[in-house]
């Protein structure tokens, strides 16, 4: 399905129950939630959908910032009639959903944000930043095969090369010309929402892996720090892509916390 302005959607799971938003992380697609959409559709209506730029949505406007983004969600949210829904984000995904608690609190049920960036170190700040440049130089194909290594533990990597196979043909997928302007908003758009005023008061659970160097469990523990109430959860033996090297250690946590404060259950 596809909303007026582009954005291309599925909205699945049980009729009349609580909505679960999912928003993918940069460069992936709204089919990085396969190992979770199953789970937690016999308990919710799962909305999924492809972010501009990404998939099958449309480009988004010249030199999008994160607003843009959560512009995107609150819109969909508009055209589906869906007034509150709990927010779950990946990466990038986990910046838009702390953006839109910011701007539309009033929208989020509750907010999950899985391995997502918190204020960097200058030299991290430094890296992703050269790896925009790079993008912008060569196309997604010039960072692809470090992300690999970034998201995926060595082990998996060597044990699974199908996965590997299917999460670099994600990447690829990207258009040149678009890429580098949305990996800008990873890499910037951070200041919009740390130490937001007022602060974000919805439930929240904040998830990463113990070995996501890109977003460690001291931003995972930034960030629950800066909502009342939050939960901190660091998966060991994990990096950035636990959502599918590992779905199990994933699902539960999130319906677990989802199921308390939504009262739903299968």
């Amino acid at each position: 399905m596809k909303a007026p302005d582009g954005t291309v959607f599925e909205l699945t799971g049980r009729e009349g129950a609580p909505v679960v938003v999912l928003i993918h992380g940069l460069g992936l697609n709204r089919a990085c939630w396969q190992w979770l959409v199953p789970d937690m559709a016999v308990r919710y209506r799962v909305l999924t959908y492809d972010l501009l730029g990404h998939g099958e949505s449309a480009a988004p406007p010249p030199h999008p910032v994160l607003k843009t983004l959560s512009g995107q969600l609150a819109g969909l949210l508009d055209h589906l009639g869906i007034g509150r829904a709990a927010i779950v984000g990946f990466s990038l995904g986990g910046m838009i959903a702390r953006r839109l608690a910011q701007d539309f609190p009033d929208r989020v049920s509750a907010l999950a944000i899985l391995h997502s960036p918190h204020k960097r170190t200058p030299e991290a700040q430094a890296a992703i930043l050269a790896r925009v440049e790079q993008a912008k130089a060569q196309g997604p194909q010039a960072t692809v095969e470090a992300a690999l290594v970034r998201w995926f533990t060595d082990a998996y990597r060597e044990a699974h090369p199908q996965m590997m196979d299917l999460v670099r043909s994600w990447v690829l997928a990207n258009d040149p010309a678009l890429y580098p302007g949305l990996y800008r908003i990873l890499a910037e758009g951070i200041d919009e929402i740390v130490a937001p005023q007022p602060p974000i008061a919805a439930p929240a659970l904040v998830v990463t892996g113990d070995e996501d160097y890109g977003n460690g469990p001291e931003m995972t523990h930034a960030i629950a720090g800066e909502i009342a109430g939050a939960e901190a959860l660091v998966l060991p033996g994990l990096r950035h892509m636990a959502l599918a090297e590992d779905p199990p250690a994933v699902n539960r946590p999130l319906i677990e916390f989802l199921d308390r404060h939504l009262g739903q259950g299968a």
